[in-house]
């Protein structure tokens, strides 16, 4: 049998292939660490704890890029006192080009600094905040698909050690495992969103009239509301605040989305113990803008309260800052612009009230300005001239309401949804 030969390998050699081995290691482990979670918050921290223990070192950091401020804010920093980690969150942001981290956000290059204090580019201000002293640092630009996402920072390492390439290959890969942490972060707010969108959505509605109809005497009400969004602001309610009588309330909250629905739920609560008893609409919304004059400042309401003689047909109401009203009768179109006190919730004030007396065959339409603010695909605006003349057109249309909702919803083809849209028609069938 032949005599294997052996081969000698220099020790250099073999010191190589160490190292490339034990980086071989150390990139599998962290490239591991990197996949091993969506959770943004507990990436970075798996992260930046390895590279803190690897590299010996003081402390870690990552700055975010804010794009809104043009500014570098700590979004991690580990350190071996919490309450410098703390206040470097809390309270400290760099700009770009700003000390090590800014220089390199800006030239979205490494940077090895041996001795910070002799550096120019070292900004002293964060170590004089936090009483903490660098004395050498590793910083390394993250970028991923969509550009700057930050700088990572290895402050104060022992390692004498230690390859460079594999940390900026290594930022690659963690840049990139953040932007889906980000990703998956946003997807998730926005499923928690949908489904506490769709919960509100659900508890205004229970807010409203159990039914979109009541009929009470010679009194028929119906109302239509179209919320822009998943919820709104615009309300309405049937009443029966003494025997013999019929209030119906319309009203616009300020703003839009789920504050305006919670609003809007407060104010259906409030009006319905303000109303009860009331034979007058007037101390009805004095009472109202008693108790909305305490909710939070730039929330109002703009409303109008009728109350109707089931029997006569006399009516009165009063307005809170709402739109006028199209009043159907004789044969005519009239709009009706009630004497009227501000928005409710805004200042003190009274809310007169306005007597009428309904004929046979009348019907008054209450809306919200959503109506008549519709906008096209180009911009415009419907306008109240537009549904005064759609009214007169269709004056003797039985479904007159749903005749007014496709009418807007036709013009505003192509458009988004400006506002939300809430119709009452109150319809009296009594004597002439």
């Amino acid at each position: 049998m032949a005599e294997e030969s052996l081969v000698s390998v220099p020790a250099e050699y073999l010191q190589k292939l160490e190292k490339k081995v034990e980086r071989l290691y150390t990139f599998i482990e962290i490239t591991e660490i990197i996949s091993s979670t969506h959770d943004l918050d507990v990436l970075m921290n798996l992260v930046m704890e390895r590279t803190k223990k690897e590299m010996e070192a003081e402390a870690c950091s990552i700055l975010f890029y804010n794009k809104a401020t043009n500014k570098l804010e700590f979004e991690v920093a580990l350190c071996e006192d919490d309450s410098t980690c703390t206040l470097l969150k809390k309270t400290i942001t760099l700009d770009m080009g700003q000390g090590i981290a800014g220089w390199v956000a800006e030239k979205l290059e490494p940077i090895i600094i041996d001795d910070a204090a002799s550096d120019t580019r070292f900004f002293s201000g964060v170590d004089q905040q936090t009483g903490f002293i660098t004395k050498n640092l590793i910083a390394l630009p993250l970028v991923g698909r969509t550009g700057l996402i930050g700088v990572a920072e290895i402050i104060n390492h022992n390692r004498s050690s230690y390859d460079l390439e594999m940390l900026q290959l290594l930022c690659r890969q963690f840049a990139v495992a953040i932007e889906n942490a980000l990703l998956y972060r946003e997807s998730i707010q926005r499923e928690r969103l949908k489904q506490e969108l769709e919960i509100a959505a659900v508890l205004q509605k229970s807010f409203l009239p159990e039914s979109p109809y009541f009929s009470k005497g010679q009194v028929s009400l119906s109302a239509v509301n179209i919320s822009a969004a998943k919820v709104g602001g615009d309300l309405y309610d049937f009443i029966e605040p003494v025997g013999g009588k019929v209030g119906v309330l319309i009203g616009d909250v300020s703003g839009k989305g789920v504050s305006a629905a919670l609003y809007m739920a407060k104010i259906v609560s409030d009006f319905r113990y303000a109303a009860r008893l009331q034979i007058s609409p007037s101390p009805v919304l004095h009472e109202l803008n008693s108790q909305l004059s305490r909710s939070p400042r730039g929330m109002f309401l703009t409303a109008v309260y009728m109350i109707i003689d089931t029997e006569t047909g006399h009516a009165e109401a009063s307005s809170a800052g709402h739109p006028p009203f199209l009043w159907l009768g004789g044969g005519q179109v009239r709009t009706v612009a009630l004497p009227s006190g501000p928005p409710l919730g805004i200042i003190p004030s009274e809310y007169p009230s306005s007597s009428m007396q309904l004929d046979k065959g009348d019907r008054i339409l209450l809306f919200t300005d959503g109506l008549f603010d519709a906008k096209n695909s180009s911009g415009s605006r419907i306008g109240m001239e537009d549904i005064v003349r759609f009214t007169e057109n269709n004056y003797h249309e039985a479904d007159l309401v749903g005749r007014l909702i496709d009418h807007i919803q036709d013009f505003a083809t192509g458009a988004d949804k400006a506002d939300d849209v809430t119709i009452v028609e109150v319809k009296w069938g009594g004597l002439p």
